[in-house]
């Protein structure tokens, strides 16, 4: 098959969907990725063709930060967000799908991706990196308290998605004014059977043993192959990296990945002391917040960036902002994970890994202190909770999400 992939966002909403890329192609199909367009090299660098997308997702990440939590504000800042792009962004997406026997799309293309398939006359498989649009009890919707009853948790996850729909379609018919022959005619729900199409198949790209799968899901359109993961084999660390960990013991990994926060500086420099008072040394990957201090301290090496599935298991712990990605790569490496959840998402995989035994409970940003931290950091050395991050990091790299996702995705082609 033809394949396009539609994503975007920061790097952790686009490399699951690379990791899908390169095993689709390595199937024998031919795949195309949309995404934003700093990440072309990475994509292109696996063989994978690129149709780069316009905007700058660390816009989006600063926004969310700035929702602080609050579902309605996080919809309405997407929205925000592409609406003031979405003409470049909808002609390129087009030009991506022209061709398509398929097409493969992610949260920010939940409706936009559907209705261009369903435009073509194709099929499409939606593929979230959380729980979402597939209302259950047992767990909470992203940006809901974490401890609700069930029935409650139900009409979250129904609010959120009341949300996503009317917030997310607001000034459409404007915005198709201004270029008709571009956007669909209309949008329409992927996952609301009709008489001449059934519900979009809906993948979560979660492991089982961190999200065991609700009665709620057990429906035709609803599958779960696990965690997408690319790893990178040909990674060769620099000099610097390879001494600082021949130095001494295990460190801590600290990364907050694509976030983009305004109180960077204040973040990282109670993380360095955390890390200080409880004796520990430490690796910063600066990602794009890009902080580090004049003087570094003897117990710290910092680096931009390195792979997680290459560093995280030769580290003691890793305390990180709570990515669907970053979480995902912190589990399988069997070393405890400590959350302090930003924004969207994060708080929801804060609870969950914390659920789970794998690391202690999550810090917010605006609770975070040295005291709270160094706690944190002594509690994911403990006997225990190592023991039960290496158990569910053996699981989960007992799982091949992405060769269960091709076979999923393979079986849709056929039957459509």
């Amino acid at each position: 098959m033809k394949i396009t992939i539609l994503t975007y966002g920061s790097r952790g909403d686009v490399q699951p969907f690379l990791a899908l890329a390169a095993g689709l192609q390595k199937a024998g199909h031919a795949v195309t990725l949309a995404a934003p367009h700093r990440f072309t090299g990475m994509i292109t660098a696996h063989g994978i063709q690129c149709v780069p997308l316009a905007g700058n997702p660390d816009e989006l990440s600063r926004m969310f930060n700035d929702a602080a939590g609050n579902t309605y504000q996080m919809v309405r800042s997407m929205q925000k967000h592409i609406f003031e792009i979405a003409p470049d962004i909808v002609r390129e997406v087009r030009r991506a799908v022209q061709r398509a026997d398929l097409v493969v799309h992610s949260f920010a293309f939940t409706t936009g991706g559907h209705s261009f398939a369903r435009e073509l006359g194709i099929a499409d498989v939606s593929v979230q990196l959380f729980p979402v649009f597939a209302p259950t009890r047992a767990y909470p919707a992203v940006g809901a308290p974490q401890r609700m009853p069930g029935w409650l948790n139900y009409m979250a996850h129904w609010f959120f998605t009341q949300v996503f729909w009317h917030a997310g379609n607001l000034g459409y018919r404007r915005l198709r004014r201004l270029a008709p022959a571009d956007f669909p005619a209309r949008v329409f729900w992927p996952f609301k059977p009709v008489a001449d199409r059934a519900a979009s198949p809906l993948l979560f790209a979660i492991s089982p043993v961190v999200l065991p799968r609700p009665r709620e899901w057990d429906l035709p359109h609803i599958h779960m192959p696990g965690y997408f993961f690319l790893d990178d084999q040909e990674f060769q660390p620099p000099d610097s990296l390879m001494r600082f960990l021949e130095a001494g013991d295990p460190p801590v990994c600290v990364t907050f990945g694509s976030m983009v926060n305004r109180e960077a500086e204040r973040i990282f420099r109670t993380v360095m002391e955390a890390v200080r008072r409880s004796a520990n040394r430490a690796i910063f990957l600066t990602g794009w917040a890009g902080w580090q201090p004049e003087t570094v301290p003897e117990y710290a090496l910092f680096l931009e960036s390195a792979p997680h599935a290459w560093l995280f298991p030769r580290c003691k712990s890793v305390v990180h902002h709570g990515g669907a990605g970053t979480t995902a790569a912190g589990l399988r490496s069997g070393v405890p994970s400590i959350l302090i959840p930003h924004a969207a998402d994060q708080p929801f995989w804060g609870w969950r890994v914390a659920s789970i035994g794998a690391g202690p409970k999550p810090i917010s940003p605006k609770h975070l202190t040295v005291d709270s931290l160094q706690q944190a950091i002594n509690q994911a050395g403990t006997e225990p909770m190592r023991r039960r991050a290496h158990e569910i990091g053996m699981s989960i790299r007992a799982e091949n999400g992405v060769a269960q996702a091709v076979s999923l995705i393979e079986a849709f082609g056929i039957k459509s």
